[in-house]
């Protein structure tokens, strides 16, 4: 007489499902052992950030942000500031979703393999150099001003988004494109109206998600003379000029805000 053997919740699965669990644990544990040692390989003194001199040290600093200066004529140079950065936020963005559009063509998966392999190295020596090296450097080029920080910020959303705008449109679904292939249409008009109709939204999605980072580092690239707010705040900060450099500090507080706001609701108004 044979005995029914008990079946375990691992006996029930695929063996698919099974192997991608034990990879999902093991990349789990090397994340948590890389944790691990960059605590222990890092000299973070705990101790003295949450010491109680520290904190009056802090407080004291914060006391001197207070209360901003609201002169008329700081706040009228603070607001042309912060066109300039919206504006250059804006630009950089735009010229980067037209650039990354154009590279992502033969970046994606689903085009030529010709230029493929140069143009994804292209795309991933943009974004690996950080907006504000790029703005260091462009600075040799086009001088102090708005100018080298909107070629940075074009040049490195140009890599992020043609890296996005690629996936995007290998994700799209073939069906439509291959309709159209057997009616004898070409290359381009597949492009234009089978895989961009569909990719559309995420690119534009894409696109505004990159420009509300971009006016977060549009107001960083000020520091190496790039214009815009950020180059009030590190010159009323250098002098220690604390009320207006938090008059600066609002101001970009509230461009991000309003920013964010737009573009969720640019994005909730696609998606519907």
């Amino acid at each position: 007489m044979s005995q029914d053997r008990g079946v375990g919740p691992m006996d029930s699965l695929p063996p698919g499902l099974i192997e991608l669990r034990a990879r999902a644990a093991w990349v789990t544990l090397a994340a948590l052992v890389l944790v691990f040692a960059s605590f222990w390989s890092l000299d973070l003194h705990w101790r003295e950030l949450w010491s109680r001199e520290s904190a009056a040290a802090m407080a004291r600093f914060l006391a001197e942000f207070f209360p901003p200066d609201t002169s008329a004529a700081f706040v009228r140079r603070v607001a042309k500031a912060t066109g300039e950065t919206l504006a250059m936020s804006a630009l950089g963005t735009l010229l980067a979703a037209l650039c990354g559009l154009l590279l992502a063509l033969p970046a994606a998966r689903t085009h030529s393999a010709r230029w493929r392999v140069p143009t994804r190295m292209l795309l991933n020596a943009l974004r690996a150099i950080p907006e504000l090296v790029w703005a260091s450097l462009l600075l040799i080029a086009a001088g102090l001003g708005p100018m080298a920080g909107t070629l940075a910020l074009a040049l490195h959303t140009t890599g992020v988004l043609g890296r996005l705008f690629a996936e995007a449109i290998e994700n799209a679904a073939p069906g439509p494109g291959f309709a159209l292939r057997a009616q004898g249409a070409r290359p381009a008009q597949v492009f234009l109206y089978a895989t961009l109709p569909q990719a559309a939204p995420q690119l534009l999605s894409y696109t505004l998600y990159r420009w509300e980072n971009n006016i977060r580092a549009a107001a960083i690239l000020g520091v190496v003379g790039a214009g815009g707010l950020g180059q009030l705040l590190f010159y009323h900060m250098g002098l220690f000029q604390m009320a207006r450099t938090a008059t600066v500090l609002l101001a970009m507080l509230a461009l991000v805000l309003a920013v964010d706001g737009a573009s969720y609701w640019a994005r909730r108004a696609m998606t519907r």
